[in-house]
């Protein structure tokens, strides 16, 4: 497929998911979190791995809140993304008070402060095992569109260079609003492939 049509396609998509996901109630989030959460918890991919990157959650997706506060419980490594520009990078929270007390970005996001010294992903020698990574569309056999930036496949391409004997996991937390057909999502050949794609009707 020609890329100017594949990114038109793309532009489309992420307009109309936009206008979906903006019509999705409170309650109805509320109740898809709470679904998708257990799902997680109960995945063997999330059971077993250590060191997890989480995305911190905005108003119009899943709830991110009460996974990241059960991964502290169970004493795994969180990692954060932290943007700058154009550059993204996973740095470690200790504790669910330190994701607390995490400033709000002009977006009305919480993220670590980018200058800050903390642990990276990328040089602490060890990586991620799991990621989970958000997105604005999903198909259920592993596509996935972003807010097209690229952080995530840029990110998870210096990962795979740098640690390039590392079995990695890419997990997709969605609405069910925000699964489409396969023939509505175009993949390009650096989009990301992802192992799972959790939603409460999944």
């Amino acid at each position: 497929m020609a890329a100017s049509i594949q990114n038109s396609l793309k532009v489309a998509l992420r307009k109309r998911m936009k206008q979906v996901l903006s019509c999705i109630t409170p309650e109805s989030r509320a109740k898809q979190s709470q679904a998708v959460t257990t799902k997680v918890l109960e995945n063997e991919a999330f059971r077993q791995a250590q060191r997890v990157s989480i995305y911190l959650s905005t108003s119009d997706e899943l709830d991110t809140t009460a996974i990241i506060s059960e991964m502290f419980r169970l004493e795994k490594m969180v990692f954060v993304p932290s943007y700058q520009g154009t550059k993204m990078k996973m740095v470690r929270l200790r504790d669910i008070s330190e994701y607390e007390s995490l400033p709000l970005t002009k977006w009305n996001i919480k993220q670590p402060d980018f200058k800050e010294s903390r642990e990276d992903a990328m040089t602490n020698g060890h990586g991620i095992d799991l990621f989970i990574v958000p997105g604005v569309a999903f198909t259920r056999c592993g596509n996935r569109m972003g807010h097209g930036m690229g952080y995530y496949d840029k990110y998870l391409a210096q990962h795979a260079d740098k640690y390039p004997n590392k079995k990695i996991t890419i997990m997709a937390l969605a609405l069910n609003e925000q699964i489409v057909p396969t023939e509505e999502l175009p993949m390009d050949v650096h989009d990301v492939r992802l192992q799972f794609v959790v939603t409460e009707n999944s």
